[in-house]
C-alpha cells in the first residue's frame, strides 16, 4: 500500500465516526425534543383539561319501597340498580379484593400506570385477558366523567383527568366512588347491588372473602367472566385465583387462606328475579309511584334518588287481601274481576289493596277503576237527609212503582213495602222507591244534596257525579261514580265520626342527606265534613243493614259491630270500554255487572267490588246458586275472608251511639200493602233487566228499632244497637241474605232499575 493510501485510511475512519456522532447527536436532540414536546403536550393538556361534571346517571341510587313497618321490602324503582355505601362501611377485605384485581399500585400510583398499559397490550397480543391496562382511577374517570367510546381523544382525556383527579382528590374518595359505580353484571352497579345480585346479600360487611374475590373477578369483564356460562368456568377460576393471590401478597389473607379458598369459586345464591312490577305488588308500586309524583318528586328522584319510601300498606293485611281476592271466590268465576280496598278511618291510610292477579299481564287496577255503585250510594242520601233536618224515622213511599218525572220507577221484582216506610227501614232493606221519594219529592234539590254529601265524604268530584245533580236516579248510583278505594275511604269518614282524611299510600319519604323528607302528617290531615252526631246516625242506619233480614246480615259473622251497605248495578262506563278490551276475557263494549259490599268498623273500612263483562262471564250466572252478583253474598264473603284475619284479636271498638234526644221524629206503624219480606209465590214473568236480590229468607220479627206508638210522641227508649247473632249463609237458589237494593239500571236515569 502506498504512503498516500496509508495516510488516507484514518481520515475516512474519522469522517465515518464524525457522521455517526452527528447522527447520534441529532437523534439525541430529537429524543429530547420529543420528551420536551411530550412533556409540554402533557403539561398543556393537563392545564387545559378540566374535570367535567359527573355523569348524572352514575350519581343515581335505587329507591327502595317498604311496607308500613319500614322493614318488609315491597319493591324498588331504579334506572340503574345501585345503592351507595360509604367507604367506612365497606370492609377492608372487600376493598383489597378489588385493588388486588384491578390496580395493585392504587395507593401509590399517580392515577395512571404506563407500565400497566404496556403490560395489558402485551397480554392482549398474546391472547390473554388476565389484567387490564387502566388504573382504578382511570376506570372511575371513564365511568363517572367520560363516555364509553373508544377513541384516542377520549383516552388522552382519561389520562389527563385521572392524573388531575388523583392529585386533587383523596384516594379514599376515589375508591369509594369506584366501588359504588363500577358495573358487576346482572344489572348491578356498585358493590352493594352486586352482593345482592350474586349472593342475596346487599350488606358488604356480610360478604365472605371468597364472595368478594369472585365479585372482583367478575367486574373486570362481566360478560367474559359470567358465572352462569359453562364455557367461562375455567377462566373464572384462573382470575379468581389471581385475585386471591394478590390479596395474599398484600397481606390481606394468609397462605393457608389462599390454599383453602383457591380450590373452587364460591357458589352463587341469586335471589329470585321476577319483574319489579310482577304479581299483585305491581299495583301497589304503581300507585305509590303515582303518589310520589303528586307530592312533587321528579321521575329522576323516584328512579335514581336513593329514596327510602315507607308506604301505608301493612304487610300482614296485604297478604290477607290477596288471599281473599284470589281464594274466597265463587267456584264458577270465569271473567270475574275483584277489587278490594281497605282504609283506616281517621287517617286515610290505604292499608291493603287487591287490584288484580298480575300487573304485568293487565295494568287495570279493579280497586281503582270507577264503577256504578248502585245502592251502595244510598248512605250519602241518608247523610244528605239528616243534614237537611230529616230523621231516620221520617217515612217515605215503599210501594212500587213510584212516578218520577213522568216515568215509573220500581223496587226489585216490583215489590211493595207499604205506603210508609221509615228511612231507617228503607236503608236496611234498600228500598228504591223510598229513596226516590226522598230525593225527588220530599227534599228540595235532593239529588244535588246527595252529590254534596258524597263529595264531602270523599267521593271525588267528577263530570259524571256533577251530572247527577240533575238526576233523581243519582241516589241509586247509575253512573261510574267511585272505585273501591274511594268508596272505602268515603265510608271511613262516617266511621271516623265525620272526619275526612284524603286516602293515600305514602307514609314517609327519606332522601339521602335528609334534603327533601316527607311525612304523611304534614300533608294528610283530618278535616271535619259532618257533624259527629250526624255521622253517628248514619252509622246507626248502616248497622241496621247487618241485622237479621238486612241486605248485609252475613256481616254478623265478624262477631263485632259492623256497618255497611250492599250495591249492585249494570252497565259499563264509556271511558272503560276500550280499557276492558285489554283485559283477559273482556271485549270492547262489554256491559259490566257490578256488585258491592262496603262494610266498616270504627277501625277499618273495606270495600269489595265484583265485576264481570257480559261476554266474559263464562258459567257465571247472577241468578245461579252461586249468587255471586248479590252484594250481600259473595262480595261479603270475600270481605269477611279479609276482615276476620285483618282485625284478628284486636280489641273491638264500638261506634258512638246517637243522642236519643235527637232521634225523636215519629213514624206511623208500618203496614205493608203486600208481602214485603217473602219471595213472590211465582217468579216474575220476565227477569229484571239487571241483577237484584230477593227478600231475606227470614223476615225480621221487629222493625229495625221500635217506632213510637203515637205520631206525636218521641221514642221513649234509647235506640237499640243491631244484634250480632251467629248465622250461616243461605244455600237455596232463591234466598240470598238481605232485602232488595235497587239501583241505577242500565242507563243514566236508572229506569226500572233492579240494580242493587
Amino acid at each position: 500500500m502506498s504512503e498516500a493510501r496509508r495516510k488516507a485510511a484514518p481520515s475516512r475512519a474519522r469522517r465515518k465516526k464524525h457522521w455517526a456522532l452527528r447522527v447520534a447527536g441529532w437523534l439525541m436532540a430529537l429524543f429530547f425534543l420529543g420528551v420536551i414536546g411530550a412533556a409540554a403536550t402533557f403539561f398543556i393538556g393537563y392545564q387545559t383539561t378540566d374535570i367535567p361534571d359527573p355523569n348524572k346517571k352514575f350519581q343515581m341510587n335505587t329507591t327502595t319501597v317498604y311496607y308500613s313497618d319500614n322493614e318488609h321490602e315491597l319493591g324498588s324503582f331504579f334506572d340503574q340498580n345501585r345503592k351507595s355505601v360509604p367507604l367506612e362501611q365497606i370492609p377492608k377485605t372487600v376493598q383489597d379484593s378489588i385493588i388486588a384485581a384491578e390496580d395493585r399500585t392504587f395507593w401509590t400510583n399517580p392515577g395512571v400506570s404506563p407500565s400497566g398499559m404496556a403490560r395489558a397490550a402485551f397480554n392482549i397480543a398474546r391472547g390473554q385477558q388476565l389484567q387490564g391496562g387502566s388504573t382504578i382511577t382511570q376506570q372511575y374517570v371513564k365511568i363517572m366523567y367520560l363516555t364509553q367510546e373508544r377513541t384516542f381523544a377520549r383516552k388522552f382525556s382519561e389520562l389527563f383527568i385521572a392524573t388531575k383527579l388523583s392529585r386533587q382528590t383523596d384516594k379514599k374518595d376515589i375508591l369509594e366512588g369506584y366501588l359504588n359505580t363500577i358495573y358487576f353484571g346482572e344489572g348491578a352497579y356498585g358493590i352493594s347491588a352486586a352482593g345482592e345480585a350474586y349472593f342475596s346479600q346487599s350488606d358488604p360487611k356480610k360478604l365472605t372473602i371468597p364472595q368478594t374475590a369472585l365479585l372482583a373477578t367478575v367486574l373486570n369483564n362481566p360478560s367474559y367472566f359470567d358465572p352462569d356460562k359453562a364455557v367461562a368456568q375455567k377462566r373464572i377460576l384462573e382470575r379468581y385465583r389471581y385475585v386471591l393471590d394478590g390479596m395474599r401478597i398484600g397481606g390481606t389473607i394468609t397462605e393457608a387462606d389462599y390454599v383453602k379458598y383457591s380450590k373452587a369459586v364460591p357458589k352463587l345464591d341469586k335471589p329470585k328475579k321476577p319483574g319489579r312490577f310482577a304479581g299483585t305488588k305491581g299495583y301497589l308500586l304503581a300507585m305509590a309511584k303515582e303518589e310520589l309524583e303528586t307530592l312533587g318528586y321528579t321521575p329522576e328522584e323516584i328512579s335514581g334518588g336513593g329514596l327510602r319510601v315507607v308506604t301505608t300498606f301493612e304487610y300482614g293485611k296485604q297478604n290477607e287481601a290477596v288471599r281473599a281476592g284470589t281464594k274466597e271466590l265463587p267456584e264458577k268465576n270465569a271473567g270475574l274481576h275483584v277489587g278490594l280496598a281497605s282504609v283506616r278511618p281517621g287517617t286515610g291510610e290505604l292499608v291493603a289493596m287487591y287490584g288484580g292477579n298480575d300487573f304485568l299481564k293487565s295494568e287495570l287496577n279493579w280497586a281503582r277503576l270507577r264503577a256504578r255503585p248502585g245502592s251502595s250510594f244510598k248512605p250519602f242520601a241518608v247523610a244528605a237527609a239528616l243534614k237537611d233536618d230529616r230523621s231516620l224515622y221520617d217515612t217515605f213511599q215503599g210501594t212500587s212503582p213510584i212516578e218520577i218525572n213522568g216515568e215509573e220507577k220500581n223496587n226489585e221484582f216490583d215489590r211493595s213495602y207499604g205506603a210508609d216506610v221509615t228511612l231507617l227501614k228503607a236503608t236496611k232493606l234498600s228500598i228504591n222507591t223510598a229513596f226516590y221519594d226522598l230525593v225527588d219529592k220530599q227534599m228540595e234539590d235532593g239529588p244535588s244534596k246527595v252529590v254534596d254529601a258524597a263529595e264531602a265524604a270523599g267521593i271525588p268530584k267528577t263530570a259524571a257525579l256533577e251530572r247527577g245533580r240533575n238526576q233523581s236516579s243519582t241516589v241509586l248510583g247509575p253512573d261510574p261514580y267511585a272505585s273501591p278505594v274511594e268508596m272505602a275511604n268515603a265510608y271511613a269518614t262516617f266511621a271516623a265520626g265525620g272526619m275526612y282524611t284524603p286516602v293515600h299510600t305514602i307514609k314517609s319519604v327519606t332522601t339521602p342527606g335528609n334534603a327533601k323528607n316527607f311525612n304523611q302528617k304534614d300533608k294528610y290531615k283530618p278535616e271535619r265534613k259532618f257533624d259527629a252526631e250526624l255521622a253517628a246516625k248514619v252509622n246507626f242506619a248502616l248497622m241496621s243493614v247487618t241485622e237479621d233480614g238486612g241486605s248485609g246480615e252475613g256481616a254478623q259473622k265478624l262477631d263485632r259491630e259492623v256497618a255497611g251497605k250492599t250495591g249492585t248495578a249494570g252497565g259499563v262506563a264509556v271511558e272503560h270500554r276500550a280499557a276492558n278490551a285489554k283485559c283477559d276475557g273482556c271485549k270492547d263494549g262489554d256491559d259490566t255487572l257490578t256488585s258491592w259490599w262496603t262494610g266498616y268498623t270504627p277501625n277499618l273500612s273495606t270495600s269489595v267490588l265484583y265485576r264481570a263483562g257480559k261476554t266474559g262471564e263464562g258459567d257465571l250466572d247472577p241468578f245461579s246458586d252461586d249468587k255471586a252478583f248479590f252484594g250481600g253474598n259473595w262480595p261479603l264473603k270475600t270481605w269477611l275472608a279479609y276482615m276476620e284475619p285483618a282485625l284478628g284479636s284486636s280489641d273491638e271498638v264500638k261506634f258512638e251511639e246517637p243522642n236519643p234526644d235527637s232521634m225523636d221524629s215519629p213514624t206511623p206503624t208500618y203496614t205493608p200493602t203486600s208481602p214485603s219480606n217473602t219471595p213472590p209465590s211465582t217468579p216474575p214473568s220476565t227477569p229484571p233487566s239487571s241483577p237484584s236480590e230477593p227478600p231475606p229468607s227470614t223476615p225480621p220479627s221487629t222493625p229495625p228499632s221500635s217506632p213510637p206508638s203515637s205520631p206525636d210522641d218521641p221514642p221513649t227508649t234509647k235506640p237499640t244497637r243491631p244484634t250480632r247473632p251467629t248465622i250461616g249463609f243461605p244455600t237455596g237458589p232463591n234466598d240470598p241474605p238481605g232485602g232488595g237494593e235497587g239501583g241505577g239500571g242500565g242507563g243514566g236515569n236508572g229506569n226500572n232499575g233492579n240494580n242493587q
